[in-house]
């Protein structure tokens, strides 16, 4: 069973600062966006996912630190029992959220029972082996892992996203300010039942990919194409953002590369205010228009407007 430590690639002192950092770091090197040539990374990405959801609970990290739960989140069995391999046990989630003990199809539950005096998974008075014996609180049901795939305009104007869970419901989620890819949400109550209760859903966002925008921080950046007359003599030019079209005044004279802000058409931070959307100028001019060459013919542009790159 994987260790969750050394997936993350962390000491298992590590901070919870420590341990997101490295998580958010690994999401983005093996996002399926920047691997769709390596299946495995798919693979890398869900165990990294999966860790990272261990060890950022600390209930859970605990229980895992002392040796009561696997790197899945599965309670561990007593005596090395349940390991899976050849002649082994092998522990399933039994009716009821439990588990079942099982070699060859045979439920080795009274075994247990026996050997703990009664003690067993029923939880009967006797002496206390790995969580078997008396005021062991009962287990809750394992956590479901979820994927959801937000539209880059979405995740900016914060749009609620509908999920269908396991069960087939579906709920609308509200997206936190400050979501990005790899942001984790938790759906308390949602994961598979258990003795002790619904484990929950664990929902991983990743933002997708736009044709035109791109995000900086909490800014969404564009370059904005402009015809030579609308530079020259300034114009009011139509512009998209994440809240739909505005109108975009450019000013006579503007050069290729100037960036213009529109307040407050960005993503929204963390701590509720949204960003800006930063437009790049980039003047267009026709390959082959006899009208633009007759305008400048004879006419020369005199001034040195690459003194500061020292040619």
């Amino acid at each position: 069973m994987a260790d969750p430590y050394s997936t993350l690639g962390v000491a298992r002192g590590a901070s919870e600062a420590e341990i997101k950092s490295a998580y958010r770091k690994l999401a983005k090197e093996l996002h399926p966006d920047r691997n769709k040539d390596n299946p495995k990374a798919a693979e890398k990405f869900s165990a990294v996912t999966g860790a990272y959801d261990l060890l950022s609970d600390k209930d859970k990290r605990a229980r895992f630190d002392r040796g009561e739960i696997d790197g899945e989140g599965n309670p561990t069995a007593p005596f090395g029992f349940g390991g899976g391999g050849a002649g082994g046990f092998r522990g399933r989630p039994g009716q009821g959220g439990g588990f079942e003990f099982q070699d060859g199809g045979a439920d080795f539950g009274d075994i247990f029972e026996g050997l703990f005096g009664g003690a067993g998974r029923r939880g009967g008075a006797g002496g206390g082996f790995g969580g078997f014996g008396r005021g062991a609180p009962p287990q809750k049901g394992a956590n479901v892992t979820y994927r959801l795939a937000v539209q880059f305009v979405d995740a900016a104007t914060l749009a609620p996203q509908r999920i269908t869970l396991q069960d087939g419901k579906t709920i609308d989620l509200k997206l936190p300010a400050g979501v990005e890819t790899g942001t984790q949400m938790r759906l308390s109550g949602k994961g598979q039942q258990g003795p002790g209760g619904a484990g929950d859903a664990i929902v991983t966002i990743e933002v997708k990919p736009h044709p035109f925008f791109t995000r900086d921080g909490d800014n969404v950046l564009l370059d904005l194409p402009i015809t030579l007359d609308e530079a020259v003599k300034g114009a009011k030019v139509k512009v998209p953002t994440v809240d739909g079209p505005v109108m975009l005044g450019v000013p006579a004279g503007a050069s290729s590369g100037k960036t213009l802000r529109l307040r407050g058409k960005g993503f929204t931070g963390r701590k509720g205010q949204r960003g800006d959307q930063l437009v790049t100028l980039l003047i267009d001019v026709p390959a082959d228009d006899p009208a633009i060459k007759a305008l400048v013919e004879g006419w020369r542009d005199s001034r040195a407007v690459r003194t500061h790159l020292g040619v």
